[in-house]
């Protein structure tokens, strides 16, 4: 029994998670998925609902809650504990995956009262250690440490996210997609603005509906959803088109609704010519995996500089100033995508690795 450990406040680590558990079931796998704030007390989650608008207003709170955050383990009481290391024994969990460094404390801590070993594979998406894994460096000795990218250019490893192969250059739809990761944050509502003045055709995911522009197409998260009460993919819901951003949304024809909305972000980031985002592990998995380029906005914290610096040294990205000082000029993008085609096939498979007996 593999289970993957993930947190809803990153959905660029939760979602690759999410990806991980998807791929590892289509190989037969017997997979559960916890989310750490599952296990928190409803006036602590209240408080992580409230930590997003505050973020999404200004990129400045989301930079300071990341040196200033408690650790959520601390929130998380021992009969908590109790029931979820229960499940883990019922279960008969012997490999864990990690997405989010507090895991590596409850870890720690079962795996020190438990007789029976576990395999540990503390799964890294950014360049650098993310905030959550700097304070666990000393748990878990023994744990298994894998990259998805790495600030010495290279991509060790890799969660594969789709079966199909890039969609051509030539069947792009030159639209391009903007948003500001998975909590909606920072500049990048300005650089649309900007964007769309300049007559780029935009697909914008928006905080809300209220939020939503006539300019662009624009879609919103589903504000139903939540990571700690639904273990699917975050769906996207379209917002009604503004004056001439009509058209057809990519997706599967006779698809079941609900399940085109999970897919519809990645579907959106396929067609695209290029992501107008902050460089956030899960964006970069989905740039790897559609084969489209990355134009670089303003980073939120040391980990996503290092992505940023990561793309741009693999010829993966351009900085959305460098961008705009050639007048957006489309010529700029294609390079970027020949030099991502094929990339995808050359880190070691985590699927492979995960399946393969651990001595």
């Amino acid at each position: 029994m593999i289970a993957v450990l993930t947190s809803g406040v990153a959905l660029g680590a939760h979602v690759p998670g999410l990806r991980l558990a998807q791929r590892l079931r289509e190989r037969g796998a017997d997979v559960s998925v916890d989310v750490l704030e599952r296990w928190l007390p409803d006036d602590r989650l209240a408080a992580v609902v409230e930590s997003r608008r505050h973020f999404q207003q200004d990129l400045r709170f989301a930079l300071a809650a990341q040196r200033l955050a408690s650790d959520p383990v601390d929130d998380i009481t021992p009969q908590a504990r109790g029931a979820l290391e229960e499940r883990w024994e019922e279960q008969g969990v012997d490999t864990f995956v990690v997405f989010s460094g507090f895991w590596l404390r409850l870890l720690d801590s079962f795996l020190g009262r438990r007789s029976r070993p576990a395999r540990i594979v503390a799964c890294h998406v950014d360049a650098v250690v993310s905030p959550s894994y700097r304070r666990a460096s000393h748990l878990v000795p023994q744990a298994e440490h894998v990259w998805l990218a790495r600030d010495d250019g290279t991509l060790p490893w890799t969660i594969p996210v789709d079966t199909r192969p890039p969609l051509p250059w030539s069947a792009r739809t030159g639209r391009l997609l903007v948003h500001g990761g998975g909590w909606a944050i920072g500049s990048y509502q300005d650089r649309a603005r900007e964007l769309a003045a300049a007559g780029r055709p935009l697909d914008l995911i928006v905080p809300g509906e209220s939020a939503a522009v006539d300019w662009a197409r624009c879609f919103t998260l589903d504000p139903t959803w939540h990571p700690w009460h639904d273990d699917g993919l975050p769906p996207l819901l379209g917002v009604p088109a503004g004056p001439g951003e009509e058209g057809a949304v990519p997706g599967e024809q006779g698809a079941d609704p609900g399940e085109q909305g999970r897919q519809l972000p990645y579907e959106l980031a396929r067609s695209a010519s290029a992501l107008v985002s902050k460089p956030g592990g899960g964006t970069l998995l989905d740039s790897l995996w559609t084969a489209t380029p990355l134009i670089l906005l303003e980073p939120a914290g040391s980990h996503e500089a290092a992505n940023a610096r990561l793309w741009q040294q693999l010829g993966f990205a351009l900085p959305y100033d460098d961008w705009r000082a050639c007048g957006f000029a489309p010529e700029r993008l294609e390079p970027l995508h020949r030099a991502l085609l094929g990339a995808a096939a050359r880190p070691r498979n985590l699927i492979d690795g995960l399946l393969t007996p651990h001595t």
